[in-house]
């Protein structure tokens, strides 16, 4: 096919958009919709594993060490700690510090009977990359030569993470459903499209045309339609994230919301290739049927 004719039946593409304007109208509208919502989804689930991620690292898990290690015994401990995968920082917490923090949040007269003893243990505070791993990360820490016990919190590392797998799982789900309303609704309207301009097609088909030369319009409506709505929601999405983040913010003090302009250029990537895509399958499964018939078998005689 030449430059030329393959120029012709682009603009047969746009002028099929505006030929049909109402219908495509309406499948913007609602591809518009379907890519907002999958947008929130994503980013909904992008917060949640920021917020876990966030809980997980002041969620901080103390290993206690042998009473009877030396200062540069209880180095060599933390040096092993560090050196585990999962472990993100280990910071040393002697027990004079730890006496410490206790006098001041309990009280002298609580540690009078004790005098110069003291009875807690060296320690190092951890913290982990990826709470999924938070229960063979501590079997490896309980191992190292050393280590008298860990304050275990496998309870919250199991809720959290199950949290941000229940999210991720039902993101993937919206996104697939809404990605396959979308596909219906621009084919629906392609099909309408077709319907209108049975009489051209089966005059194509009559006279020789090619199943390409028929179907590339169809497509190319189905990309720009596709391509409209991605735009209109990427704009859409930034207004709509900032409102609902400031909403979520100024009732739960402790929530940072992910700022939008991070990830922004990402979603409309995302966006418009999905719009693009969508519309690109809308016109090719549309215009299968057409081209499986010839001539007067397309207007029904």
């Amino acid at each position: 096919m030449q430059l030329s004719g393959l120029g012709y039946l682009i603009k047969e593409g746009f002028k099929n958009v505006w030929a049909n304007r109402i219908m495509s109208i309406a499948s913007v509208c609602v591809l518009i919709s379907c890519l907002v919502l999958t947008g929130s989804a994503v980013l909904f689930s992008m917060n949640v594993a920021q917020l876990v991620d966030s809980v997980g690292d002041s969620n901080e898990t103390t290993v206690y060490l042998d009473d009877n290690l030396s200062k540069v015994e209880a180095v060599y401990v933390g040096r092993d700690i560090k050196k585990i995968k999962n472990v993100n920082k280990a910071e040393y917490y002697s027990k004079d510090e730890a006496i410490k923090e206790y006098k001041e949040k309990l009280g002298d007269e609580v540690f009078e009977n004790l005098k110069d003893d003291n009875p807690l243990p060296d320690a190092y505070k951890v913290s982990m990359e990826a709470l999924s791993k938070y229960d063979k990360t501590v079997d490896k820490i309980l191992k190292i030569k050393g280590v008298d016990s860990v304050s275990n919190h496998g309870d919250i590392a199991r809720r959290l993470t199950q949290i941000n797998n229940l999210v991720q799982t039902l993101g993937f789900w919206i996104i697939l459903a809404l990605a396959i309303i979308s596909l219906f609704i621009i084919s629906n309207t392609i099909r309408a499209t077709m319907h209108n301009r049975r009489f051209e097609i089966s005059i194509m088909k009559s006279v020789g045309a090619t199943n390409a030369f028929v179907r590339i319009p169809f497509i190319v409506e189905g990309m720009v339609i596709g391509f409209i709505a991605s735009v209109i929601s990427t704009v859409a999405l930034i207004f709509l994230y900032d409102a609902v983040s400031n909403i979520v913010t100024g009732l739960i003090s402790f929530f940072k919301a992910m700022p939008i302009m991070n990830v922004i250029w990402y979603v409309a990537a995302i966006f418009v290739a999905a719009g693009i895509i969508i519309g690109a399958l809308s016109g090719f499964i549309s215009i299968r049927k057409y081209l499986k018939k010839e001539g007067n078998e397309i207007l029904g005689w």
